[in-house]
């Protein structure tokens, strides 16, 4: 976009029109010079996210985290981790099974699954 600036009314007959050489080049024929020599697409690359990790925020502690963590040194991570898997899906059918009998929907089932989950964290279970 070219700008032109003029002062005119005074006397003597000075007049001035800003049309120099910095105007000409961008409002002319270089426009289109510079126009190809900046590049039109930037490539911005996308930030990288690290992975969440499951990881528990009272690991180590708690009332039971010792017991854990030498029932997981003795019998093995890999082993530790079935037999910790299996009492978690008993402890969520118990759960399950305590709404059914208290009529509970599947919201409120969900919601004490969590809240064992949360209590497991802060007592050292899943340590």
């Amino acid at each position: 976009m070219a700008t032109s600036i003029s002062a005119t009314g005074f006397q003597g007959n000075l007049s001035s029109s800003f049309h120099g050489s910095w105007g000409s080049s961008i409002a002319g024929e270089d426009y289109s010079m510079l126009a190809k020599s900046v590049k039109t697409q930037v490539r911005v690359a996308k930030p990288s996210r690290a992975q969440p990790m499951m990881k528990n925020i009272n690991e180590g502690k708690g009332l039971f985290a010792p017991i854990v963590v030498v029932a997981r040194d003795v019998i093995g991570k890999k082993r530790f981790n079935q037999l910790r898997g299996k009492a978690i899906a008993l402890h969520s059918q118990v759960i399950t099974e305590f709404c059914k009998s208290i009529g509970a929907d599947a919201k409120q089932r969900q919601g004490l699954i969590r809240l064992a989950k949360k209590n497991g964290e802060k007592l050292g279970f899943l340590a």
